[in-house]
């Protein structure tokens, strides 16, 4: 077989960082010392490695994060109230695998959605399937989705997802109707999967929010006893950086 044969089957089996991989040993002497297991070994694991990262470059771009947001990029400033040991466990996301739930507290512009969103990066990157949603526009679509028929589907695609992420939750009025569409994604989820929830709203006010006290009970009861909280405090991030000096160029 010739070289170009082999280097058009791997491009049709779609192996193209092994293929990459190949061409790199052809054109290295160095690898002439190895055997041929090594040499076979370094290929399968340049495919192996590529095809883990496209994983992950999938998983955060069909969770519809709004940022680009790392744990790595957070600010630990002492007057942001975060515990860096505590934030860091976290990023291990231990807590999807128990099927825990986390809720983020804050002022608005402290930050809440880009947390929300390292978390989920952080979780994505350790393969687990992750959807973001702002509470108000998810609420939308399960309207829509009703009415059009598709609620079960929708239904069963939250209820399958690793981690939910909502956020702005409780920032605008709900209905009777809301209510019982986020007791139905929370029973699907509860005992199941993980949630993260960000709020500008205390608990204690939550069932201020909600129109119908059973309901409220209910909703409470599935996120917050298994709940690990995260209170931001100090300014809105948005204004310290709109007050930062902007480069001269």
């Amino acid at each position: 077989m010739s070289l170009q044969t082999l280097d058009d089957q791997l491009h049709e089996l779609r192996l193209s960082a092994f293929r990459t991989a190949l061409r790199e040993q052809q054109a290295n002497p160095q690898y002439a010392d190895l055997s041929f297991e090594d040499r076979l070994s370094l290929l399968v694991d340049a495919e192996c490695n590529q095809r883990r990262e496209n994983r992950v470059k999938r998983n955060i771009r069909s969770a519809g994060f709004p940022m680009q947001a790392a744990l790595e990029d957070l600010d630990f400033s002492p007057t942001r109230g975060l515990e860096r040991r505590f934030i860091l466990e976290l990023g291990q996301c231990s807590w999807i695998s128990s099927r825990q739930n986390i809720l983020i507290f804050g002022p608005t512009g402290g930050g809440k959605s880009f947390l929300a969103s390292a978390f989920g990066v952080a979780a994505a990157r350790l393969g687990f399937s992750v959807r973001y949603h702002r509470t108000s526009r998810l609420l939308h679509a399960l309207t829509m989705a009703r009415q059009d028929g598709s609620l079960t589907h929708l239904l069963r695609s939250l209820a399958k997802t690793n981690l939910l992420v909502l956020d702005d939750w409780m920032r605008d009025a709900i209905t009777i109707q809301n209510a019982q569409d986020i007791l139905e994604v929370l029973d699907d989820r509860f005992g199941h999967s993980a949630t993260l929830i960000a709020s500008q709203v205390p608990v204690a006010d939550w069932h201020l929010r909600i129109p119908d006290p059973t309901l409220a009970d209910a909703i409470l009861d599935r996120i917050v006893h298994n709940a690990q909280r995260i209170q931001l405090e100090g300014e809105s991030q948005r204004k310290l950086r709109s007050q930062r000096p902007m480069p001269n160029t």
